[in-house]
């Protein structure tokens, strides 16, 4: 993996291609379109019969998330290949028991912002001032190309989340947008899961070092267990919340009744420096294969 000082979607389509020739075994495709028509790319490890879905870079400057998933594939799949230990498990037993599909941007409108600013030849070029306040500065900015965020965007109880956030309309963050699903990279992930029909999924953020597992008491008798294994293996500590709806774990959670996962990644403000991204990836990479790992079968 080759790490700059930034890991944009132009970086991102360079590594797939590459994954894809190293490993013949790694399969990727796209979910589907950004608002500007950015293709949300995915890739996919593994035969098992036990389907797990990993997303990151829901939020725009939460983009570290990218890179450190695509780093956990590359290991993955070295790891397969040449019969090496991964993070205490067998790779090879991880492969048989599991298929892995990885969406690792799902907002490269939003990372782009972040990362290169605004030009005037952005569709939403003065759309996009307004609602940043009329700076071009773009570090705090968590939404789509649209002021909305994706992460509140879910058919969980979003009426009552939009009226705790209050905000009315396209912002940096917090807004869910006129409707539920109505961005269509949130469209895209929920069809993506429904489509995949995925036994558990792992949403990863940043920061704060916490696992959220939980959703209106509507989560399945083994989340409690999976996020104790997963703050063991981390270090982070696994958290029942309250009090935050909409999301896509929380909607996950509600229409399949099965394990799903918020993880909030290392500590500072976002976005997070690659200063540590060393200490930050082995963290998450060994929370990661212990989610694999908690596979029933």
């Amino acid at each position: 993996m080759s790490e700059t000082t930034v890991y944009g979607p132009k970086q991102l389509a360079k590594e797939l291609k590459k994954l894809s020739r190293k490993y013949p075994f790694v399969s990727y495709g796209s979910i589907g379109s950004s608002i500007t028509g950015k293709p949300i790319p995915y890739l996919r490890l593994g035969e098992g019969a036990f389907r797990w879905h990993f997303n990151g870079a829901c939020h725009a400057n939460e983009w570290i998330t990218a890179l450190l998933l695509m780093r956990f594939a590359d290991d993955y799949a070295k790891s397969y290949e040449r019969k090496l230990p991964f993070w205490g498990k067998s790779a090879k037993d991880l492969f048989s028991r599991t298929t892995l599909w990885i969406v690792p941007m799902l907002n490269p409108d939003g990372v782009e912002l972040v990362q290169q600013s605004l030009t005037p030849e952005h569709p939403y070029y003065e759309d996009l001032l307004l609602w940043n306040r009329g700076s071009n500065r773009f570090h705090r900015w968590k939404a789509n190309a649209r002021g909305v965020d994706l992460n509140d965007q879910f058919p969980a109880h979003w009426e009552e989340e939009r009226e705790r956030r209050a905000i009315p309309g396209p912002a940096p963050r917090d807004y869910g947008g006129e409707k539920p699903l109505s961005e269509p990279e949130a469209l895209a992930l929920a069809e993506f899961t429904e489509q995949n029909d995925f036994h558990a999924v792992l949403a990863l953020h940043t920061q704060g070092e916490e696992i959220y597992w939980n959703y209106r008491g509507e989560e399945p008798e083994e989340s409690r267990r999976w996020a104790n294994r997963l703050a063991v293996a981390s270090g982070y500590r696994a958290v029942y919340l309250e009090g935050s709806d909409a999301g896509y774990k929380d909607w996950f959670i509600s229409r399949f009744r099965r394990p799903g996962f918020t993880v909030e990644a290392g500590w500072g403000h976002n976005p997070l420096s690659l200063d540590n991204i060393d200490e930050l990836y082995d963290d998450i990479a060994r929370l990661l294969a212990e989610a694999l790992d908690c596979a029933p079968y």
